[in-house]
């Protein structure tokens, strides 16, 4: 299992030396000695964290420097492991621990990270959460068959899963924000899976039993994202949000590719219930886990080093927990509203090409079943590579001393325009392949919003970073609503050009809004 990764490097890996936290620039490449870089001309520096605007200092690496700069004779030197497990570690760290330690920082070599274990379960968690979620989108091609429901029954069944999904947005950010994220997440998972198990008997004892199990479905996975935005506000220092938020997203991505990829398989092999059945189980498995190893805070974790919860905590907004939401605050914050509107135009198309992409392969693009989900796969691992890409890019320039607003603006406006841009273009198109290319253009593109909107509520307000997730989220579960129940009316009545103008028009609205009103800044103490 994915989510047993951070544990079992931890475990078993050894590493290969005293790591300091270090990012080469000028094209340089690591050397064996891991405390320095070099830039291209051979000169070598070391960076250093300033203490305000996250950017770097660049300084020569000269025995005057290093002994101006306090540095420890580890930063220089260190064993060398030959083993494949000690390389591997120390490679991980250096993907995950982009900017340097800061003198007095350093934190315990021979020890994954344990805020980077919590991201990685928290994408395990969202790697089984759009599994039970995509799964419908492909079952419901069988089941529609066999219980003989027309289009507008179909969007009924799949915008079900939003009434419940919507219930949970706010009341999730305010239970997280109070009692923590762990025991919310842990919930969400556990009854998501159950709902997921229980799907084909509803849906065998009528139609009003299966829209009420999806709803509760539903209501599991609406705790899920304020719950994790919690739990991450509290674990993962600003310099590293974006490419953390981006991996837990991208859990999403590659459970849509997982679920799309062998739903089919399962489908074939052993009827439309088994993908229930099988999907839903999974939930207790990662529950097991998730109920030793994570804290809702560092402060509460007996195993976490001194020295990483240090850095976390000068990183971060802990505090004391949550007792009152200062509403009035929030939602007289511009910036506030952007985020609301915003993920109300961002959700509409996203949450369209998630249930109906199917769909579309097999009336338009004359695909079976198979091909289908197989071409769904596509567009899905676009996102989950870009939305990392996308991540990685935005705390680089974050960290060089580019304004968080500019950096939240810049990604944002490329998950709104790409978009926009490559569904324009399907209306023209009758190429199979090149319509595929365009989804998957389109979804790459989306993908860039996790370093935008989606990280913005850490910014603007990390101690309700919960509640402010619950709060725009609900109107990307009204434009999930809303989308999938009118795409299936557009389909009766027009075209899937029509699906496809509907959302270029938002996201061009969301672009203006965003540019206009948001800020990376925070507004809410």
């Amino acid at each position: 299992m994915l989510h047993l990764l951070p544990l079992s490097i931890s475990a078993h890996c050894r590493c290969a030396g005293p790591l300091s936290r270090r990012r080469f620039v000028g094209g340089g490449s690591p050397s064996p000695r891991t405390g320095s870089g070099l830039l291209g001309n051979g000169v070598r520096v070391r960076l250093r964290r300033r203490a305000l605007g996250g950017g770097t200092d660049v300084q020569p690496d000269t025995p005057s420097s290093r002994r101006d700069g306090n540095e420890g004779p580890h930063a220089d030197a260190g064993p060398e492991d030959e083993g494949g497990g000690g390389a591997l570690l120390e490679s991980v760290r250096k993907l995950l621990l982009l900017e340097d330690t800061a003198p007095g920082e350093e934190e315990d070599q021979g020890q994954f990270p344990k805020r980077w274990a919590i991201v990685f379960l928290c994408f395990s968690a969202f790697l089984l959460c759009n599994m039970d979620r995509v799964n419908m989108s492909i079952a419901i091609m069988p089941m529609s068959a066999e219980y003989g429901w027309n289009p507008q029954t179909v969007g009924l069944v799949q915008s079900s899963f939003f009434w419940g999904y919507l219930l949970t947005q706010i009341a999730g950010g305010i239970w997280a924000d109070k009692v923590g994220g762990k025991t919310v997440l842990g919930f969400g998972v556990i009854w998501w899976s159950v709902a997921t198990a229980l799907t084909p008997v509803a849906a065998k004892l009528g139609l009003p039993f299966l829209l009420v199990v999806r709803a509760f479905m539903g209501v599991g996975e609406g705790v899920a994202m304020p719950a994790m935005n919690n739990i991450l506000s509290k674990w993962v220092p600003v310099s590293e949000r974006s490419r953390s938020l981006a991996l837990v997203y991208s859990g999403m991505y590659l459970g849509s590719v997982t679920g799309l990829a062998f739903s089919p398989f399962l489908i074939h092999k052993f009827g439309w219930p088994s993908v229930f059945y099988s999907f839903g189980s999974l939930g207790t498995v990662w529950f097991a886990t998730w109920a030793t190893k994570a804290y809702s805070t560092p402060l509460e974790d007996p195993d976490i080093s001194a020295e990483e919860k240090k850095l976390i905590i000068s990183q971060t907004t802990l505090g004391d927990p949550v007792t009152t939401i200062p509403w009035g605050v929030i939602l007289s914050k511009p910036p506030v509203w952007a985020l609301i509107a915003c993920h109300f135009c961002h959700n509409w198309g996203t949450f369209i090409l998630l249930t109906w992409m199917p769909t579309y392969y097999n009336q338009v693009l004359k695909f079976n079943l198979t091909e289908s989900s197989l071409f769904c796969v596509l567009p899905w691992l676009t996102m989950a590579i870009s939305a990392n890409v996308g991540g990685w890019i935005a705390d680089t320039l974050v960290t060089r001393g580019t304004s968080v607003t500019t950096v939240r603006k810049i990604m944002q406006s490329i998950g709104f325009l790409g978009p926009a841009f490559f569904l324009s273009q399907l209306s023209h198109i009758d190429s199979p392949a090149l319509a595929v290319l365009c989804m998957a253009c389109s979804q790459g593109t989306d993908a860039f919003s996790q370093s935008g909107l989606y990280s913005n509520h850490q910014d603007i307000g990390p101690r309700y970073a919960g509640v402010l997730l619950g709060l725009s989220n609900t109107a990307g579960v009204f434009a999930g609503v809303f989308g999938t129940a009118a795409t299936g009316y557009i389909l009766q009545h027009g075209s899937w050009d029509d699906v496809f103008k509907l959302s270029v028009t938002l996201y061009l609205i969301g672009t203006v809004i965003w540019n206009v009103f948001s800020t990376g800044e925070k507004i809410i103490d």
